[in-house]
């Protein structure tokens, strides 16, 4: 029993410091349109700076995962908070382009830091039963952060637009400081060895780590990361561009809809998520979540109504929140004794999407607003049908074995 409860504080503590996180990143999306605006930056750039940011996530991922391992997951996911709050910092008080790609790029190395970390913990301190159960609870708080977030940034942006990046800076100081004193290390030095990919993992660089991922049981979900990112980076990106175009919406109403529509994710992930998981299998779950991510955001260029816009964005979140999670499930049941290492090219493959889906989005959009949806649709539906294709050849697979 204290071992259990030991277990269910230590993620509670982990999920505490995530909603903060993601609470502070989701502050600022309502109001970049307006912030934009007034710094005179085009969507290319916008979307240059979004890319930013994951190119350092993507370069520092493997390093941080690693390092995880090594050194342990706490001392990680400190240092990572530290960093994020100084990047916000930096951006609030930001009046030129150079400072605010200097602040993606560390907001990018925070983000590697913290997210192998927190999932290779969640890892520890779970069974492999009470695995997708933990993947979820830790997603939730992250969807609970970009839920509440959003609202109050809509908000706190009243004051001023600079003040919710204030106040993300000052919610990963706390964030910090809480993960600095009160949780305790999942992986005890006379573990961690164990803990550590192989020696030729430990040398190789990123491009050879990412180049050598084919090999792995886990590549197809990888894949799948990589085009899930890339889709989800078009809609995010450009969402609150697109709307404040199209509709002429303010920072209040993009933050209604983010809020909103983020809800029913951050439900079915604490209340369903292991259920469904359990029910479907993770390979047709992501399969799904697919479709109807890339189905929904092609929707969006033909409604005009703010409760259809409000419906569309709904289901759209819901098929992510989902998605994630299982993908994440996945790897880590594949993972076995290199989970920091795993989660670290998971992170890796995240954030190439992340590249490539807002320097893209961003572009097109200066071309036409509609183009980085009509692309976003176009590549999930791809990996829905690659997703298909490949759980055929299993099945057939398998049966040639019997």
């Amino acid at each position: 029993m204290a071992l259990l409860l030991k277990k269910r504080g230590a993620l509670l503590l982990l999920m505490l410091n995530l909603f903060l996180v993601f609470t502070g990143i989701g502050l600022v999306i309502p109001i970049m349109p307006k912030y934009m605006e007034d710094l005179g930056i085009s969507g290319g750039t916008v979307g240059l700076l979004v890319a930013a940011f994951s190119l350092t996530q993507l370069l520092f991922s493997p390093l941080a995962g690693r390092l995880a391992d090594s050194l342990g997951r706490k001392r990680m996911i400190v240092t990572g908070m530290i960093v994020f709050a100084l990047s916000e910092g930096l951006f609030g008080v930001a009046n030129d382009a150079v400072l605010l790609f200097v602040s993606r790029l560390l907001g990018g190395i925070s983000a590697a830091l913290i997210m192998p970390a927190v999932m290779a913990y969640a890892a520890d301190v779970t069974t492999k039963e009470e695995r997708a159960a933990g993947m979820g609870y830790i997603n939730a708080a992250i969807t609970t952060g970009f839920i509440i977030g959003p609202g109050i940034g809509g908000y706190i942006a009243e004051f001023g637009i600079r003040v919710p990046f204030y106040t993300a800076a000052v919610a990963g100081i706390f964030a910090a400081c809480i993960t600095l004193f009160i949780l305790q290390e999942s992986l005890p030095a006379k573990e961690a060895p164990s803990g550590l990919p192989s020696p030729a993992k430990q040398r190789s660089s990123l491009l050879s780590q990412l180049m050598r991922s084919y090999r792995e049981p886990y590549f197809l979900s990888l894949i799948i990361v990589f085009v899930m990112s890339f889709g989800l980076a078009n809609f995010e990106t450009v969402f609150g561009l697109f709307v404040d175009h199209k509709f002429g919406f303010e920072p209040r109403d993009i933050a209604f809809i983010i809020t909103f529509g983020s809800i029913a994710g951050a439900v079915v992930q604490v209340t369903a998520f292991s259920w469904i998981l359990n029910r479907l299998g993770e390979k047709r779950v992501i399969s799904i979540c697919l479709l109807f991510a890339g189905v929904f955001i092609l929707l969006t260029l033909f409604v005009h109504k703010y409760w259809l816009i409000f419906a569309v964005t709904f289901i759209v979140f819901l098929a992510i929140d989902i998605l994630r999670p299982a993908i994440s499930t996945q790897m880590s049941m594949l993972a076995k004794d290199q989970q920091g290492y795993v989660a670290g090219l998971n992170s890796a493959f995240t954030s190439l999407g992340n590249i490539a889906g807002p320097a893209i989005a961003g572009f097109l959009f200066d071309v036409d607003i509609n183009y980085p949806y009509t692309l976003a649709c176009i590549v999930l539906l791809i990996s829905f049908g690659l997703s298909l294709r490949v759980g055929k050849r299993k099945l057939q697979g398998s049966a040639t074995a019997y």
